[in-house]
């Protein structure tokens, strides 16, 4: 008898062990609430937790890109939204991550990312040298919106402490605070549509002003490396707007710690991938979500052993 409870002590000792191996928790570090990256999240959350055997997922609010990048870099659990500009300097130690070097891999090349410079009617502002004197937020602190308004901002001659009164706003944050006449522009880089933006343009009594930048995209590229591009949003995107909105993108990407096991990336992008109208009905910019958008060009962020395998599974050669 001693030695069938033995036995049978081993087998739900083993059997316990096996499953606590198996369960997997993984955190998706997004954004504010009022931009794409969190319904994003959350909707990559519920595949993975439907989807894959023994995983959790979550999605977490951040204040965007930068604040996703270092909660990879602990080595736990996360796997994080990023645009590629601050993926770029974590992956080199540079700028915000200056003399701190993230082991970052790609998981997988996500949308675009359109840099949003909003005012509303009223405010003098048509133009980027017209924010000289006003009261402007670049973003919250923890975002790569501040980190592409900036390069932005200096590429257009402008000094981003002297020529503005500066506020650090998320994109929730700042539509509520142009609605009470607190600042006069915002800058946002979002997919297509943001939320906020959306809210802003349909609020009685207020018609959006969208302010054109593409001008300086090469000067920006010329001292950043090429991760911009001239673009695009539509006059029909957003209620009151009269011309097309002549912008600068920016890629977004999927990332993970370099330590992340082969099986868990595998599993993480073919789900998503699998999965991927369930992500459209979360957010139409899962539409981007292209295996043809899967190159080594696309990100500077070199792509995980995982993430190599389930694209060479599908004809796509990575290094």
């Amino acid at each position: 008898m001693n030695r069938i409870f033995s036995f049978a002590s081993g087998l739900v000792l083993s059997f316990s062990l096996c499953l606590c191996a198996y369960a997997q928790n993984i955190s998706i570090a997004t954004g504010g609430t009022g931009g794409v990256y969190y319904p994003m999240g959350g909707g990559m959350a519920s595949v993975l937790s439907k989807y894959v055997p023994g995983m959790q997922a979550t999605a977490e609010v951040t204040g965007g890109s930068v604040d996703n990048l270092k909660l990879v870099a602990t080595g736990k659990s996360y796997i994080g939204f990023s645009m590629t500009d601050a993926g770029q300097d974590a992956y080199r130690g540079e700028d915000k991550f200056k003399g701190n070097k993230v082991p970052l891999k790609t998981l997988m090349v996500l949308y675009p990312n359109r840099m949003h410079v909003v005012s509303v009617d009223g405010k003098g502002i048509s133009k980027m040298g017209d924010l000289k004197g006003k009261r402007v937020s670049t973003g919250s602190p923890g975002s790569a919106t501040e980190v592409m308004a900036f390069r932005l901002i200096e590429a257009a001659g402008l000094d981003k402490d002297k020529d503005m009164k500066r506020e650090r706003l998320g994109v929730a944050e700042s539509v509520n605070a142009i609605k009470d006449g607190k600042i006069d522009a915002f800058f946002w880089v979002g997919g297509l549509p943001t939320a906020g933006v959306t809210d802003l343009a349909n609020t009685p009594g207020t018609k959006i002003k969208m302010v054109d930048h593409a001008e300086v995209v090469a000067a920006m590229n010329k001292k950043y490396g090429n991760l911009y591009v001239e673009d695009v949003i539509q006059k029909e995107m957003y209620r009151g707007m009269d011309t097309d909105n002549k912008q600068a993108t920016v890629m977004n990407i999927l990332v993970a710690h370099e330590t992340m096991d082969e099986k868990t990336a595998y599993n993480i992008v073919k789900t998503i991938f699998d999965k991927r109208d369930d992500l459209i009905a979360v957010h139409k910019e899962a539409l981007n979500f292209k295996l043809s958008n899967q190159t080594n060009a696309a990100t500077p962020i070199p792509f995980h052993p995982g993430a190599i395998k389930y694209f060479a599974e599908k004809g796509i050669k990575l290094n």
